[in-house]
């Protein structure tokens, strides 16, 4: 049983984004004041990720862990209100990611994933790691 109402619930799911969500803003602002310039949301790169570095082919993605599936075998049990469209609907977004994942990865592209709460609790970790990616494919 929902905690919410209908409308209640309806209105939550309306307010999600898929550009431009907390979770990215807080990365972009912590990758920017570290000097690390990007570009969002690059169209001409395969899966659109949040931010590239294409200098150095490297694809950054901010997931949601309900949107992405973190611990998904464990946690799509609790799913209780129109769980048959919402297993399909992450099934199908983590296929998806791996898809993503391996066509980048042929071409070339380094991919970086950070979950949501990495990013919440520790931007600086996730900023540190892009910069030892950079590091890395610069002696290359």
């Amino acid at each position: 049983m929902d905690v919410l109402t209908k409308e209640q619930r309806r209105k939550n799911m309306r307010a999600i984004k898929s550009k431009g969500t907390k979770i990215e803003k807080l990365l972009g602002k912590a990758l920017w004041s570290n000097g690390l310039r990007y570009r969002k949301n690059n169209k001409n790169v395969f899966g659109k990720p949040d931010f590239t570095f294409k200098k150095y082919k490297i694809a950054i993605f901010c997931d949601s862990e309900y949107f992405h599936g973190k611990d998904w075998e464990i946690k799509k049990h609790r799913i209780k209100t129109n769980n048959e469209f919402w297993i399909k609907k992450i099934e199908g977004n983590i296929e998806r990611d791996k898809i993503v994942n391996e066509t980048l990865m042929k071409n070339g592209w380094q991919v970086i994933r950070f979950w949501g709460e990495e990013i919440k609790y520790n931007p600086d970790l996730c900023v540190y790691k892009v910069e030892q990616v950079i590091k890395d494919r610069k002696l290359c």
